[in-house]
């Protein structure tokens, strides 16, 4: 037996339309209130925003340390990695690494940028494989780390470096997807 249809229309907005508004303005006051910390720190302590950006840039630095001992280690990888490791070069002088990183045109096999400036996660300390394939996979581990930290930490920081991270995230998992598939 079917139900009988209601006798009036139902007034007011709809269902849908209610919740899509609620989404809206979820969004919209999750990003007008969100607390921003680049006061510049008060306190005389460096705010989040420097203290991302600081260790997005010593990362970087780390990870181009770690490619030029890949090359130092398998020349043979010059025309797979160089270009990545330019990229990776890029990266670091986005976060404000200081003129000691090696610029966009400088050669693959250039001198690292200053000793130490690098995370426990990226740091080329570790011995490079003697298998190319193995290089790879470990500069696909270290980039895929990368990738997945800054896509985090992207969540804390405000818009302009949000951003930044953003770009440069998407970057390092692209570049751990070709080092993938260029180690099989």
């Amino acid at each position: 037996m079917p139900f009988p249809s209601p006798s009036r229309p139902p007034s007011g907005p709809r269902r849908r339309t209610l919740l899509a508004s609620a989404a809206g303005a979820a969004l919209l006051a999750g990003c007008s209130l969100r607390p921003d910390d680049s006061d510049g720190g008060r306190g005389g302590s460096p705010s989040l925003a420097e203290r991302t950006r600081a260790r997005a840039a010593r990362d970087s630095a780390g990870l181009v340390e770690r490619y030029d001992a890949v090359l130092a280690a398998h020349p043979v990888l010059a025309a797979f990695v160089g270009p990545l490791r330019s990229e990776a070069a890029r990266h670091a002088e986005a976060f404000g690494v200081g003129t000691s990183a090696p610029s966009a045109g400088s050669s693959t096999t250039s001198a690292p940028p200053r000793a130490g400036s690098a995370s426990p996660s990226v740091s080329p300390s570790a011995a490079v494989p003697t298998n190319e394939k193995a290089a790879l996979a470990e500069l696909a581990a270290a980039e895929r780390t990368l990738a997945d930290r800054r896509a985090k930490a992207l969540l804390d920081v405000p818009g302009e470096l949000a951003r930044l991270l953003a770009s440069v995230a998407a970057a390092g998992a692209a570049h751990a997807y070709l080092l993938t598939e260029g180690a099989k």
